[in-house]
């Protein structure tokens, strides 16, 4: 696995621009910027639960910067990541609601998708991966660089290993070094594994500029020119895999569409996230391995969380509920001879029912022997009035 060479980016302006890298003194580090949490959303007051595989194989397509396959797609590196089709038509990994959600977070920049299959290079897609020289997490950052740009790592809790915040980061990082290099996807990831400055060298070298300079001629370590050339062979295989008919067919199906978000107040764990949202508990720890065993981390910051759109819901708990207010009921509800019953639905909260049915929440609770712990389930029934 290549890891990615140090290149620690602080923006002073947005003229100007103050660059330092140890990429001379450890050629093995992991850059990316991070800025503060701004979670990118679909725009839409009602985001979407599911993805499907084909129409994520599309988005992917769309945003590729280039479409055509050319001898760069060497087949060294064509055999080398033969499996990653595989691994997106499969049904028994995270690898594709992953790989959505990165091809979202890079096309909500502008930036070209080939960016989205960085961390097929670097990890796999697998949150979790470590390295034995260091590095950590879907993008391999080393601790310093995650440290340098405000990624937590504290006891019990790597933010390297949060896919919401390295994503974030290293997107970030790229979109910079987009601009810096005219738009090049080449000569950014070319940034983003040795550095921006032996790329600037390179160029001086070779008497090139960014905006018309031909990345594969440049004076750059083989590995870099090969990170290239592997980034170029995983959009080809993916774009071809996309001709056969048995391929298509495995990716035709509904996938979690993973969105961030904050940790919530009053949730420990998350098996107890994962009840009350009735989601994959065991899906939700191989999505945030930086909360150890499923402990959700309290470190005196924010963290994230990477879940299903469906965990991210309106609440079911007291604990979640907005601050209620005293809402007058309404006469043609209160003297009606019937008692009303109000069955759960999904994302119902006992604030959301009381206020449809001009009650305080309290009230509700008491009605149905309930308290501010219980768990409201779609289907169960409530008694509006009272008995």
């Amino acid at each position: 696995m290549t890891r990615l060479a140090a290149a620690l980016l602080v923006l002073a302006a947005p003229a100007a621009a103050s660059f330092a890298t140890n990429a001379a003194s450890n050629p093995n580090a992991s850059t990316a910027a991070l800025v503060p949490a701004t979670l990118a959303t679909s725009g839409t007051s009602t985001p979407a639960v599911t993805r499907n595989g084909q129409e994520v194989y599309r988005r992917f397509l769309d945003g590729l910067s280039e479409h055509e396959c050319t001898a760069d797609a060497t087949e060294r590196w064509r055999s080398h990541f033969g499996h990653v089709p595989r691994q997106l038509a499969s049904r028994g990994n995270d690898v594709l609601p992953l790989f959505a959600y990165v091809v979202e977070e890079v096309r909500a920049q502008h930036l070209p998708t080939e960016f989205a299959l960085i961390p097929f290079v670097e990890s796999g897609y697998r949150p979790g991966a470590r390295s034995a020289s260091g590095p950590a997490g879907l993008w391999q950052f080393i601790a310093v660089t995650a440290r340098n740009h405000e990624i937590p790592i504290r006891p019990g809790y790597d933010g390297r290993l949060s896919p919401a915040d390295s994503t974030r980061a290293a997107v970030r990082y790229l979109k910079t070094l987009h601009g810096m290099f005219a738009g090049d996807w080449r000569l950014a990831v070319m940034a983003y594994n040795a550095g921006e400055y032996r790329v600037f060298g390179a160029l001086k070298r070779a008497g090139q500029e960014a905006r018309d300079a031909t990345p594969d001629t440049l004076p750059m370590p083989q590995t870099t020119q090969a990170y290239v050339r592997k980034l170029h062979a995983l959009s080809c295989l993916i774009k071809e895999a996309g001709e056969r008919e048995t391929w298509m067919a495995s990716m035709d199906r509904e996938v979690p569409a993973l969105t961030a978000i904050a940790v919530p107040d009053g949730i420990r764990d998350l098996d107890t996230l994962a009840s009350r949202h009735e989601t994959d508990a065991a899906r939700l720890k191989r999505l945030n391995p930086a909360h150890v065993d499923g402990r959700l981390a309290r470190i005196g910051q924010p963290v994230t969380l990477l879940v299903p759109q469906a965990a991210a819901a309106p609440p079911v708990f007291m604990a979640e509920a907005p601050p209620e207010v005293d809402i007058p009921q309404a006469a043609s509800e209160a003297t009606t001879a019937t008692r009303r019953m109000h069955t759960v639905a999904r994302g119902d909260s006992p604030w959301s029912i009381a206020k449809r049915y001009g009650l305080r929440t309290q009230e509700l609770l008491t009605r149905n022997a309930l308290d501010a712990r219980s768990v409201l389930r779609p289907g169960m029934e409530l008694l509006i009035d009272e008995r």
